[in-house]
């Protein structure tokens, strides 16, 4: 049963990161009881750079629990607890090998998502990290995790169910945006495939046009 295993949400605030001031939302703190997710955000919780981080078509970043594993293997020393990844979903049961670009799910009672792409990470993960190489890292290991439109909105919490209400006929997996993303040229198809997406963001489609023509110029 796929689930909210923690609900993640912060408020952004200014560090000091290379000699120079930042200000990010990526610090979020899990919280407990009912939290409204409205169309733009959980209650709570704040972007602070609205041109590559929330708005509707990234109102939730939904991270799978079952990848800290991973990360706890590869990261030994770090302290990882959820939330870490910014989060505002730490979700069991939800996975980029099986979930499409379109999916509707619903989450508790009434509130309703969809996914619209995998999470392309900046440096800010690095802040909070600590380290510049996991930017790298996060994007070779294809453990993306999940960006969210609000469909519906709705109380959520810690533990409420989600719900595949809608499968979308495409076929196209988060996982597959990211193999487009991390490596076009081996990926043509897909490619175009993912171009024939309604739901497929602005920026993901315009880097797939550009990584084609350059294919076709050659």
């Amino acid at each position: 049963m796929m689930r909210v295993v923690s609900l993640n949400v912060g408020l952004p605030r200014t560090m000091v990161w290379r000699g120079r001031e930042v200000r990010t939302g990526i610090f979020k703190q899990p919280v407990a009881g009912p939290t409204l997710l409205g169309r733009s955000n959980l209650d709570g919780d704040r972007q602070a750079d609205l041109e590559n981080h929330g708005g509707r078509v990234k109102a939730v970043y939904a991270y799978p629990a079952e990848h800290y594993e991973f990360w706890r293997a590869q990261l030994p020393e770090a302290e990882l607890p959820w939330s870490m990844f910014g989060e505002n979903f730490t979700t069991g049961g939800l996975d980029e090998e099986d979930t499409y670009i379109g999916d509707r799910f619903q989450v508790g009672r009434v509130a309703e998502i969809m996914v619209t792409q995998p999470r392309i990470p900046c440096y800010k993960l690095g802040m909070k990290f600590g380290r510049d190489d996991i930017v790298a890292r996060f994007l070779q290991s294809g453990r993306s995790g999940i960006y969210l439109s609000v469909v519906k909105e709705g109380m959520v919490s810690a533990g409420s169910t989600i719900k595949r209400v809608h499968r979308d006929e495409n076929g196209i997996t988060v996982a597959d945006i990211n193999r487009a993303c991390a490596n076009g040229s081996e990926n043509v198809s897909l490619m175009r495939q993912a171009l024939r997406l309604k739901w497929l963001p602005a920026g993901i489609r315009d880097q797939f046009v550009r990584q084609l023509s350059s294919i076709n110029s050659q």
